[in-house]
């Protein structure tokens, strides 16, 4: 399988997951990495909350995010009213971090599963918040 497969699955997963929770609904972004503009993978709302999800899978120790990632999810977030939010799948795990949270490196940004763990919140912390 692809690395494309494998995050269009993820992010398929992550919509299924918003869907089979109480008054949550999500849709994927389809070709939101191709757009000339701004968008996410995944956006997510109840009656409260908007999220915009940037979702990344790893299979490796660590994870890279450009700086023009972080930088669309934010613009994008900001116009649509959207808490941004970066979500990670770590082989079968999904942890959920805010930009403030993630650690900043020369050209962007990176996750580890440990910055996840200790910084990061699993799936029903993100929606029980």
């Amino acid at each position: 399988m692809s690395r494309k497969s494998k995050g269009i699955n993820a992010e398929r997963e992550l919509v299924h997951m918003f869907w089979n929770t109480n008054e949550w609904s999500a849709i994927r972004v389809a070709g939101s990495g191709s757009s000339p503009f701004p968008c996410p993978d995944v956006l997510a709302g109840n009656r409260i909350r908007k999220l915009a999800i940037e979702c990344k899978t790893v299979n490796a120790k660590n994870k890279y995010l450009s700086n023009e990632d972080i930088n669309q999810l934010n613009k994008f977030s900001a116009v649509f009213g959207a808490e941004p939010w970066i979500g990670v799948k770590f082989k079968s795990d999904w942890f959920f971090l805010s930009i403030d949270d993630l650690k900043k490196t020369e050209k962007g940004y990176a996750i580890s599963k440990e910055l996840a763990k200790n910084k990061g919140m699993i799936f029903e912390e993100l929606v029980e918040k």
